[in-house]
């Protein structure tokens, strides 16, 4: 396995620990993790990827149901 090329969220500011990461490998499998725990990594596929950062622009998980 080749090491992948992490990129930092456009919204974390300086060496501020607690960053969403993405990174993709060499068949363009989608890999997400928080940098102040790189050893847990989320892997999606790009349209599972694509469908979460759509509803979370439309602000689907802003306000989280009561009744959860």
């Amino acid at each position: 396995m080749f090491p992948l090329s992490w990129r930092k969220s456009s919204f974390s500011t300086g060496d501020a620990p607690n960053c969403v990461e993405l990174a993709a490998d060499s068949i363009g499998t989608p890999h997400l993790r928080e940098s102040d725990d790189p050893e847990v990594v989320i892997s999606t596929t790009p349209a599972a990827l694509r469908a979460f950062l759509r509803a979370a622009k439309a602000g689907v998980f802003d306000r989280p149901s009561e009744s959860a």
